[in-house]
């Protein structure tokens, strides 16, 4: 049976090369950016790829993109941005869209396909947020909202059949580190959802242990 996954922020970076790696494992996958030329440079001779130009911050538009693709069994979620400005300098409306992209499409993305995964009790939700440099105020802010928002999904949902994963790896880590070690991390019972990143590519510093519901903490 032909399983389906939902890459975000396909059009480049992470998002692209997990959907080309999916893509080459047979996967259907669904490719979805608000950059058009870059998805249709991601999808090229693929054809079990199927690149869709959505913006995540718009909820509808996510539902529609679920509404033509289906049940997904996997969800790798990429669309995150971090635009570079001080703290005290950077725009309001910067501000304002890095938490809109980063933190809302988070949610509308996870809220169009956790539920249907954990009615069929199966499934894989990893989220990739940005990891924090520097001056990236509004960028490591959301990314600490993701983590913790991932945490919180975790905590609630784990023991439903549902795998977790937050993929937050330190600035200027190769994709290609980060997507193997959510493949190792994958292969694996985890005691939270954090992927742990060998030497070439560091983990930032996780957030607090919560348990899922029905289960014990890990000792």
């Amino acid at each position: 049976m032909m399983r389906t996954a939902l890459v975000t922020g396909a059009a480049s970076g992470l998002g692209a090369l997990a959907a080309q790696r999916l893509a080459a494992a047979a996967w259907d996958v669904v490719a979805v950016d608000v950059d058009a030329a870059g998805l249709a440079r991601t999808a090229l001779r693929s054809p079990n790829m199927h690149a869709r130009t959505c913006d995540v911050t718009d909820p509808g538009a996510v539902a529609d993109v679920l509404a033509m693709s289906g049940p997904v069994q996997r969800v790798v979620h990429a669309a995150m941005i971090s635009p570079a400005a001080p703290a005290l300098e950077q725009p309001f409306d910067e501000i304002e869209n890095t938490l809109r992209t980063d933190v809302l499409g988070t949610v509308h993305v996870v809220r169009a396909t956790l539920p249907g995964m954990l009615e069929r009790g199966r499934g894989e939700m990893i989220i990739c947020p940005d990891a924090p440099e520097a001056d990236t105020a509004a960028g490591a802010a959301a990314s600490a909202a993701v983590a913790a928002y991932t945490e919180s999904l975790w905590a609630e949902h784990g023991g439903r059949g549902v795998t977790f994963r937050c993929a937050r790896a330190a600035a200027g880590t190769p994709p290609r580190l980060v997507l193997d070690a959510i493949d190792r991390s994958l292969a694996r019972p985890a005691g939270d959802p954090h992927v742990p990143m060998d030497a070439a590519g560091g983990l930032v510093s996780r957030l607090a242990r919560r348990t899922p519901a029905g289960t014990s903490a890990p000792r």
